[in-house]
């Protein structure tokens, strides 16, 4: 009887413990453990905003926001022998690492992770239909390119993780983007989510699109172009500027080779940026529209101001050559710039001092970004006078010892078609709303460069390149007046820092119709290696035509 006594008490004592510990469960501390319970239940997830569209000046759509899904995990609810079977489906179908996603779905403690985002909604139903229990999916958005690789230096494209890795995407993902929204959910036993109230959700804000200055038909035409160019000249790069002189619009930004923004990942990072405003180089002979500006505006040069024009000439310890040798001649400098002499635009040159020759440089666009919207445009390379050599504004003149964009170099032009009014060139036309509203981007900058007698008489000098007695008969269109120049300089060989090897880059700037020009075509050709750009390489030891 003494030990069911003690048995019995023994019992007592221990339900006694059970019981204060359930006491201090359901009131003590209650409030703790409940407020526990609920976070393990409550997730934040994320509501995507709907990215902005880029559409052509004719509202077609060069990049578009189409339906998605996200596919996401609860490592809580999944057991440890069917991560591998998750693993095997899901890794290969989604075009995820098996390792990383095994690390995902055996996340300690964990209920809610992000698996992969912009999923193509049938792949997600694919995924459904596997019933896994702890996979599931949310909507979201994914950005699409209906034109493929049309534009895609200037576009560029949105990454894996919803972000603008490129291009326009980039440089313009604040506004592109949008405020994502997000809302508090519930998780049940089972893994589904359960909405809490509308005051535990914050809406997304959409995201503006852009439309561009471009037009899709004169893009493709410029891109198919310059991809058949590069191909058939074996240049390492080409590209294309088409621009309206009168308002400074972009009509097509072409550049080769290019790529799949569908598919970046499977191009070389190197092919992303637009060579047009990153790559520098020296304009060669296309530069010296800059030089006859300043010397009929300040030095009281005209077409017909007669020139004596050796093949050579010696200043300070430097001689400079014309192309190819060719006896004393006796030209206007009309013919100096058509026949693109060197020694004749040294010469000319010499009617102004270099101060003159740096403003002038500077006010047509030189040593400055056009600010055109596209990231990591390079400003080329123009250094002030005090930093110049005593020979250096000879070769300066016809376009050697400075560099520029394609951009730079095509608005000059411009600006000599346009009467000398430089209008800044211009990519964005404006803004619109998710409701289709239209908001215009800001008038351009426009300044009177040179007088528009001056550019006037250039524009005729000009059109004397593109016949049989100048440098450009090939540029030639049956029908129209056509004005223009050709350009060749050879590019700088990282490896010694001198001209040696480093290839050469050709270029032509043109307008039409030369008496009143609409648009402005800049091409640019890197490093070429065909037979007949060899028989032009051999032409520049010392010089640039």
């Amino acid at each position: 009887m003494k030990r069911l006594n003690v048995g019995l008490l023994v019992v007592a004592f221990v339900l006694s413990l059970f019981a204060g510990r359930l006491v201090q469960l359901q009131t003590i501390e209650s409030g703790k453990y409940t407020e526990q319970a609920m976070k393990q239940r409550l997730q934040k997830i994320t509501l995507p905003a709907v990215r902005g569209d880029i559409s052509d000046a004719q509202g077609n759509p060069l990049a578009m926001t189409v339906e998605a899904r996200a596919i996401f995990a609860d490592p809580y609810i999944i057991k440890p022998d069917r991560r591998q079977a998750i693993v095997s489906a899901l890794a290969p179908t989604l075009g995820l690492d098996p390792a990383q996603v095994m690390k995902q779905i055996s996340t300690p403690g964990s209920r809610f992770v992000y698996l992969a985002h912009g999923v193509r909604p049938e792949q997600a139903r694919l995924v459904l239909s596997w019933k896994f229990l702890g996979i599931g999916t949310l909507p979201e958005y994914r950005r699409q390119y209906p034109n493929d690789s049309l534009a895609a230096g200037v576009i560029g494209f949105v990454n894996r993780a919803g972000q603008g890795a490129a291009g326009l995407e980039s440089s313009m993902n604040g506004r592109l983007a949008g405020r994502d929204g997000s809302q508090q959910v519930e998780i049940s036993p089972e893994g589904q989510h359960i909405p809490m109230g509308e005051d535990q959700k914050r809406p997304p804000v959409p995201g503006r699109g852009l439309r561009l200055t471009l037009m899709r038909d004169i893009q493709f035409k410029a891109q198919q172009a310059i991809e058949k160019q590069v191909k058939a000249s074996g240049a390492r790069s080409g590209s294309v500027v088409v621009m309206d002189p009168r308002n400074g619009q972009l009509l097509a930004m072409a550049s080769a080779p290019g790529y799949d923004p569908n598919n970046y990942a499977k191009s070389r990072s190197s092919a992303w940026g637009s060579p047009l405003v990153q790559e520098a180089y020296e304009p060669g002979s296309t530069g010296k529209v800059v030089t006859a500006a300043a010397v009929m505006e300040k030095g009281g040069v005209r077409p017909d101001t007669p020139f004596t024009v050796p093949d050579r000439i010696r200043r300070y310890d430097r001689v400079f050559h014309d192309s190819h040798p060719h006896p004393v001649e006796r030209l206007t400098f009309a013919g100096v710039l058509a026949t693109s002499s060197n020694v004749g635009t040294i010469m000319a040159s010499e009617r102004i001092d270099q101060n003159t020759l740096y403003s002038f440089l500077r006010d047509f666009g030189f040593g400055e970004r056009t600010g055109v919207g596209l990231p990591a445009e390079t400003a080329g390379q123009l250094s002030p006078p005090s930093k110049w050599s005593g020979t250096d504004r000879y070769p300066i003149a016809f376009g050697q010892t400075v560099s520029v964009n394609a951009l730079q170099m095509a608005s000059v032009y411009a600006t000599i078609a346009n009467g000398g009014v430089r209008v800044a060139p211009n990519l964005i036309s404006g803004t619109t709303g998710e409701d289709g509203s239209f908001t215009p981007s800001a008038a351009p900058e426009r300044r009177q460069v040179v007088s528009a007698e001056t550019a006037r008489q250039i524009r005729d000098m000009l059109e004397g390149v593109t016949t049989k007695e100048g440098t450009a008969p090939k540029a030639q269109i049956p029908g129209y007046r056509v004005a223009g120049k050709t350009g060749t300089a050879e590019i700088v060989n990282p490896r010694c820092g001198c001209y040696r090897g480093g290839g050469f880059t050709a270029s032509f700037t043109g307008f039409a119709p030369a008496d009143d020009p609409q648009l402005v075509v800049q091409v640019v050709l890197q490093a070429p290696s065909g037979a007949a750009t060899m028989v032009a390489m051999r032409r520049l030891p010392s010089s640039r035509t």
